[in-house]
């Protein structure tokens, strides 16, 4: 591989080109035994989240040993993640109060990634680039379409067509259905996995058990587990999570410390607090979105931590996350300022997207719990020329299963007279 490391001075906001400037870093990747490597043309590839740094490449595989024959990859830390001026605990609280740091991050959101694009795309010499955009990185791609499309020649999108108008309340209502329909068929494969799922709920509530940074574990951040359920291979991951649970001790059965150790590296946000704090904040448009996750959470018990055979949640955001995580405690009262924040900018400007005339194609997961198909397929319908691949094969990371494949496939379906 051939990489070389970039760093662009954008503006906080936007609108206001000369006030404080930020970094952005992103990666260029390149495959020195394809001619002429250093001229091919860029494909800029916006990652999951939000709160997700650029993925760090060792090799090609994959999807970018798809790309790589083609494009220059730039693998860009959206802002506040990664080597980019970062937004975190350690970093926020010189911003002031919460207030203060809640209006810093208002310039987190799509629109101010997809400005950064911009900048960055007319700094790299660049004409209209290609982008691809995985879950989170197909909502930018989406504000891309709808602000900047000057700047496209392609859009590729892999589960990731955000709902473009309506409050974040459908998105949950639509994506806890999934969650439950994933449980019954993970159960359906592992019968046993049910009552060992509820036996660790129960223990949780009477015996105290502790991560490895000394925070109790509760049933609720057990729940948390239920991320393994947005993959096809991973869901067995899950099942491995759990035949590791329980050890026996002098004092009766315990939480090993393999099965704890592995809970709070899916529990913790250290990582990346951005997604914990901006996660509602993507489908709010000009409206609070005042814990949406937690507020259809109470129309549906069969979650609730206490319900008799309790399932496990999703990738949605409560309120307790930053009680229960250290990394977010610091953070608390900034997570309820924006949770209340109305006003919201539009993220899609739905009449450019009627009249879109950028190639355009997306996978569409028909079992994705995290970006519901109806909702997608909606989206879909309102962008014109948008062509979409519906495939029951995949779930929400479909490029872990095949994304050379899934890659190949959609930039076909916008270069049709290419091989």
């Amino acid at each position: 591989m051939r990489v070389v490391e970039h760093r662009f001075s954008v503006p906080l906001d936007h609108a206001w080109p000369d006030s404080e400037q930020i970094t952005v870093f992103a990666r260029e990747y390149s495959d020195p035994e394809v001619a002429g490597a250093e001229e091919l043309p860029w494909l800029l590839y916006l990652q999951g989240g939000p709160g997700g740094k650029g993925n760090r490449l060792l090799q090609f595989g994959g999807w970018t040993k798809a790309a790589s024959r083609r494009f220059r990859i730039l693998m860009l830390d959206q802002r506040g993640t990664g080597l980019s001026t970062p937004a975190n605990r350690q970093t926020l609280a010189a911003r002031g109060d919460a207030a203060a740091q809640a209006e810093y991050l208002t310039h987190f959101r799509a629109d101010s990634i997809v400005r950064d694009a911009e900048l960055i795309r007319t700094a790299l010499g660049s004409g209209p680039w290609s982008v691809y955009g995985q879950s989170f990185g197909g909502f930018c791609a989406l504000t891309y379409l709808s602000f900047a499309p000057a700047g496209l020649k392609e859009v590729l999108v892999t589960g990731g067509l955000a709902p473009l108008t309506g409050p974040a309340d459908r998105v949950y209502e639509a994506t806890f259905a999934r969650v439950a329909a994933r449980n019954r068929e993970y159960f359906a494969k592992y019968p046993a996995d049910r009552e060992l799922t509820t036996r660790i709920a129960r223990h949780l509530e009477s015996v105290p058990e502790f991560l490895p940074d000394g925070e109790r574990l509760t049933v609720r951040r057990f729940q948390m587990a239920g991320s393994f359920l947005g993959g096809n291979t991973r869901m067995d991951g899950l099942h491995h999570l759990l035949e590791d649970a329980f050890v026996d001790t002098g004092n009766g059965p315990r939480l090993s410390d393999t099965f704890l150790t592995a809970l709070w590296h899916l529990a913790n946000r250290s990582t990346n607090p951005l997604y914990a704090l901006m996660h509602e904040s993507i489908y709010g448009q000009g409206q609070a979105t005042g814990w949406a996750a937690a507020r259809v959470l109470q129309s549906r018990p069969d979650f609730l931590p206490e319900a008799a055979q309790p399932l496990y949640t999703g990738e949605m955001v409560y309120p307790w996350y930053f009680d229960e995580d250290p990394a977010l405690r610091p953070l608390k009262d900034t997570a309820g300022v924006l949770a209340a924040m109305s006003g919201w900018p539009a993220l899609y400007d739905l009449d450019q997207l009627g009249r879109n005339t950028v190639p355009a194609a997306a996978a569409v997961y028909t079992d994705d719990i995290y970006v519901d198909r109806e909702l997608s397929l909606e989206t879909a319908a309102a962008i014109r020329g948008l062509q979409v691949w519906e495939s029951a094969d995949f779930h929400h990371d479909g490029i872990a299963d095949d994304g050379e494949g899934i890659f190949n496939r959609l930039l076909g379906m916008v270069r049709p007279d290419q091989d």
